[in-house]
């Protein structure tokens, strides 16, 4: 697709091999996290050394430091804020965080806090946006905040599922900040992402790797015995088909 705009294709990694298959596969920035299967989390400073001596594209570091719900209490909130100092001494190029209160809605307060904190690397509000009742009142409040993006499936499971918000938070956005289809994205449907006028795209092109290492016979490691035979790891071609589609 030749198009005057620039696209940009975000993957989400979670290992470093994933980190090796996203940047063959043409990604333009990373998004570097762990555990996928709770929504991700913050990966290792052992993991984030690697990826930015290693990664020729932007790191952008996931922080979130439990599974769960976004509504972090004071010891949380100190770890945060260590991470985040981290991200500046290791030279990620942004964070990737997000913070609700009670009700669902926003912490303006701790997001501006945080953002600040954050400067001047880049901030992506992530999928708790998802979650806050009003996606509107909500994108203001981000603005205001100086958030530079929101990652976003259109508050739906899957964000082929949620497009219609997805079109309707771009238009309100009107280029003040970067709203980020993310959420099943992949080759074949990630041209209807940029008929909304979405510039950017985030998606984690995963396959599945099996493996017999772990045996029934055995206790489990998880409350699925599959699971524990199971990586999820990104694909250079699915990178690659993707990016296809934005050039």
């Amino acid at each position: 697709m030749n198009n005057e705009l620039k696209y940009k294709l975000e993957a989400c990694v979670a290992s470093f091999e994933s980190v090796k298959q996203a940047v063959a596969g043409g990604a333009d920035r990373l998004e570097l996290c762990s555990h996928l299967s709770c929504g991700g989390l913050s990966p290792s400073p052992g993991l984030i050394r690697q990826t930015i001596e290693y990664s020729p594209v932007p790191v952008n570091i996931l922080i979130r430091p439990r599974a769960g719900n976004f509504v972090y209490n004071k010891s949380e909130l100190e770890i945060i804020e260590c991470d985040i100092r981290y991200a500046h001494e290791i030279g990620a190029a942004g964070i990737v965080c997000g913070f609700l209160r009670e009700d669902g809605s926003v912490d303006k307060e701790k997001t501006c806090y945080f953002r600040e904190l954050s400067k001047p690397l880049s901030f992506t509000f992530h999928r708790a946006f998802d979650l806050c009742p009003d996606p509107f009142e909500t994108l203001e409040d981000l603005i205001d905040c100086g958030i530079d993006r929101v990652l976003t499936s259109g508050q739906q499971n899957k964000a082929t599922e949620g497009i219609d918000l997805i079109e309707k938070l771009v238009e309100k956005a009107a280029g003040r900040i970067i709203i980020m289809p993310g959420g099943g994205i992949n080759a074949e449907n990630v041209g209807s992402f940029l008929e909304k006028r979405v510039v950017e795209v985030h998606a984690s092109g995963s396959a599945e790797i099996i493996s017999h290492s772990i045996i029934p016979e055995k206790p489990a490691l998880s409350d699925n015995i599959e699971s524990d035979n199971r990586i999820m790891m990104t694909s250079k071609d699915k990178i690659a088909a993707i990016k296809a589609k934005l050039t």
